[in-house]
């Protein structure tokens, strides 16, 4: 296995990365009166988490790399809730979010396995 030098080694931020990429495909036929609503909101909170993921590994220490993941975290149960809500509201049907809402579900399981050993005692 080989050693991890930047955040693009993680499988996380790969993983979050195609969140990104598949969350601006979804929106993309959204409706017009939605580009400044919805969509931007879903398209920010998707890229902040890749962006946290990789501004906290840069920071340098296993606390600072602990919260920065805690707020991707966060900013994944926005984009899972605007999931929901385009679903909610039409702009969606589940079957086209399925998978995404499984990636959410995946990377939310990795963030917390992370954050997890970051916190325990070196």
């Amino acid at each position: 296995m080989s050693k991890i030098q930047s955040h693009r080694d993680l499988i996380l931020w790969q993983k979050a990365m195609d969140l990104v990429v598949h969350v601006y495909r979804l929106t993309t036929p959204f409706p017009y009166s939605e580009t400044h609503r919805l969509v931007a909101q879903m398209t920010r909170s998707a890229a902040s988490v890749p962006a946290n993921i990789a501004e906290g590994h840069a920071r340098g220490t296993r606390k600072e790399f602990a919260n920065f993941l805690a707020l991707a975290k966060g900013s994944l149960m926005e984009t899972e809730t605007f999931l929901m809500l385009a679903i909610r509201l039409g702009y969606l049907k589940r079957t086209e979010a399925e998978s995404v809402l499984e990636l959410v579900t995946e990377i939310s399981k990795i963030l917390t396995a992370i954050r997890g050993k970051l916190l325990r005692p070196a």
